[in-house]
């Protein structure tokens, strides 16, 4: 991928401010900025969500309630009402009837314009009225009948916008933003024509004035869809910088060193002779890849994906003893308190009794115990480090890091990744990289946000893990619900009851969860229930996940902290309250945590009637499916990526017009182009890359 000295070569229309243009002002540059508009080539791919037909002027007797329509009448009356809101009320004639302007947000200036005996040209959608139908804050210009004002030859735009910037401003700015595109400037196209060809794609200039100004006779529905092959055009570049950023990543990489860790050690041995089970062969086949990446001396970079319960802790703590065994120390990270705790103990109870020292370290971990064990990871005492972000702070040191684990990398954003990395960067060698995910990523998604990495896959769950019965269950059967838990917790089970609140407030879920811990004493006055919520105290929740696990607890009440990290095989029995306000990854997460042993289990989604067609859709892929990897897919189709993924990988994950839900089918043209552009046209890598993503590349090169 060595590219010649155009490097970095950039269209010029990026480097012209907006405030070139006609009539932009520091104030409406600042709202230019809002919609990440800064240079005429943002505003230029500015795309319309949608387009309005004002090519004919429709009679007032024939606009239809729902239509958008261009009108054009005479005001015959114009005056101020007052109700619950004060409106500026116009009734226009012409030939065919009278039709009702309402403008709720008017200034003095266009009430005194709006007077009867002007005409007036408006355009609008037609809506229910308090008079009958009505048009409110149509788009209008005063006409004289002396003027021939040409109706649009064209589709007219309707862009994203935001307060105080209107259609029409934004419309007059882009056709500047083109003529300049047209006369002075150019936007260099860097997707050759042998590539574009066979494709069928058109050039970009010509795709991009078709998208702002589509003829009449354009396939709207195709438009409406976002499948018009002019979109196409312009979403499969977007996706080739994409790709081509996260190669050129992992290219780099290459260029590193990193320690060459030999693999089949004595530590490795002990710790497999040690386990009660035998690896299935879905571990021993990731294992194996992760032990050859880790013997070469350039950097790994790995993501390890499997489902719930699929033995990814025991092939991490593989992969650290390979590390270990070559003196070399590991850190594990996590996203959480509760998943890291887990981490720590399942290390210290695997691996104390081979002499390895490990160390804790979190955000809540103060004091002598923080500098106990910041000392011991810096000396090189700690042979393996587990904790929580707390792991990349500035003052956290290692003596020589060999290996990076991260657990639910989806939580992280790359930077946070690549800022641990740099703490094992001794000036000669990098640390390896794991990442793990119990949330299988969509192969669209894999293609796209993780191209710098490797990918293995744990496709087998270990023998003994029981399929999940999962029953989806109105709330007005909550009664029912209360006996059943009743009756599995007196026949020696343990049952999990989850809260969830449609609030982004921490603290509301907790009292949602406190006040359900209450009622359930109440109701179940035989059992004995604990709680746990993000707000308690690491201390607090460690005793209850403690007494939870040991059976000194029958229920627990719960918030999504237990998403990830609860391994409780006696717990055949959960309750999600409010499921249609998850998400379905999450959903399966959470239900993971039951099955885990070798009783039948069960997870009811206790949902609030009603429940819209899209809840009814998404509870039935969970009532029907245990296969993480399929409701992945269900996930992303219906959320789309950056929920999936979540929003801290918005680096490299915020399109501007690729959707990769929708344009899942361009990934693999995608995929055979990048590798052409790197082989034949390695010059227009960097342009590429420049054109969509700017500054976001030095973002996801940290």
């Amino acid at each position: 991928m060595v590219e010649s000295n155009q490097e970095r070569v950039s269209d010029t229309l990026c480097t012209i401010s907006v405030r070139t243009l006609s009539g932009v002002g520091p104030k409406l540059a600042e709202k230019l900025e809002q919609l990440h508009i800064f240079n005429l080539q943002d505003l230029i791919f500015h795309l319309p969500l949608r387009y309005q037909d004002q090519t004919r002027l429709v009679p007032i007797a024939q606009a239809r309630l729902g239509q958008d329509v261009m009108l054009q009448g005479e005001i015959i009356r114009s005056q101020v009402a007052f109700g619950r809101k004060r409106s500026l009320v116009c009734h226009i004639r012409d030939n065919s009837g009278i039709m009702t302007l309402r403008f709720f947000h008017f200034s003095n200036a266009q009430k005194h314009s709006l007077q009867p005996g002007a005409s007036i040209r408006c355009f609008g959608e037609i809506r229910p009225g308090r008079n009958g139908v009505e048009m409110f804050h149509p788009e209008y210009q005063l006409v004289r009948d002396s003027d021939d004002i040409a109706l649009e030859d064209r589709l007219t735009p309707v862009y994203p916008t935001t307060d105080g910037l209107h259609q029409l401003r934004l419309r007059k700015l882009v056709t500047q933003a083109l003529s300049f595109m047209d006369s002075k400037y150019s936007l260099s196209e860097w997707i050759p024509e042998s590539i574009r060809k066979p494709l069928r794609y058109p050039s970009l200039v010509d795709a991009i004035h078709y998208l702002h100004h589509p003829p009449v006779d354009a396939r709207t529905d195709e438009l409406k869809e976002g499948l018009h092959p002019c979109q196409q055009r312009l979403a499969f570049e977007e996706l080739l910088s994409h790709r081509l950023c996260l190669r050129r990543i992992r290219w780099q990489n290459s260029q590193l060193a990193a320690p060459d860790l030999e693999s089949d050690n004595p530590l490795q041995q002990a710790f497999i002779n040690q386990l009660p089970f035998a690896l299935t062969s879905a571990q021993t086949r990731v294992c194996d890849e992760i032990a050859r990446d880790m013997n070469q001396p350039l950097p790994m970079l790995r993501l390890l994906q499997g489902d719930v319960g699929s033995g990814k802790t025991v092939v991490a703590a593989l992969a650290a003893l390979q590390a270990a065994g070559s003196g070399y120390q590991a850190a594990i990270m996590a996203p959480t308190e509760i998943l890291a705790e887990q981490h720590y103990r399942n290390f210290s109870q695997w691996l104390s009794p081979l002499g390895i020292q490990i160390s804790w370290l979190s955000g809540k971990i103060k004091g002598r115990q923080r500098k106990a064990s910041m000392e011991s990871i810096a000396d090189g005492s700690a042979i393996i480090a587990v904790g929580t972000h707390a792991l990349f702070q500035d003052d956290v040191r290692f003596k020589q890091l060999g290996l990076i684990i991260i657990d639910e990398q989806h939580r992280f954003g790359v930077h946070q990744r690549l800022a641990l990395r740099e703490k094992g960067n001794n000036g000669q060698t990098l640390p390896h990289q794991l990442v793990m995910t119990a949330t299988p990523i969509p192969r669209t998604l894999a293609m796209s946000a993780y191209a710098d990495l490797e990918c293995s896959i744990i496709d087998e769950l270990p023998p003994g893990r029981t399929p999940v019965n999962t029953v989806v269950i109105d709330n007005n059967r909550r009664d029912e619900v209360i006996q059943r838990i009743s009756q599995a917790c007196q026949s020696g089970s343990q049952a999990y009851w989850v809260c969830t609140l449609i609030e982004e407030s921490e603290s509301l879920q907790c009292q949602a969860a406190e006040a359900t811990w209450q009622a359930m004493q109440e109701q179940l006055p035989n059992l004995r229930i604990g709680l746990v919520h993000g707000r308690m105290k690491a201390a607090e929740k460690s005793d209850v996940m403690d007494a939870f696990k040991q059976g000194q607890l029958d229920l627990l009440v719960a918030t999504t902290v237990i998403e990830v990290g609860v391994d409780v095989p006696n717990a055949s029995l959960m309750i999600i309250e409010n499921p249609e306000r998850l998400g379905l990854a999450q959903l399966h997460q959470l239900r993971g945590r039951v099955g885990r042993g070798a009783k039948a289990s069960h997870c009811l989604l206790l949902y609030q009637a009603p429940l819209s067609n899209l809840g009814k859709q998404r509870l039935g892929i969970m009532r029907d499916s245990n296969d993480g990897f399929f409701i992945a897919e269900q996930d992303l189709q219906i959320r789309g990526p950056g929920q999936v993924l979540g929003t801290q990988q918005t680096g490299l994950m915020s399109f501007r017009i690729a959707d990769l839900s929708r344009d899942a089918a361009l990934l693999d043209p995608v995929k055979t182009v990048a590798e052409q552009i790197e082989t034949e046209y390695p010059a227009h890598i960097s342009p590429l890359i420049e054109r969509w993503l700017g500054v976001r590349e030095n973002y996801a090169s940290v």
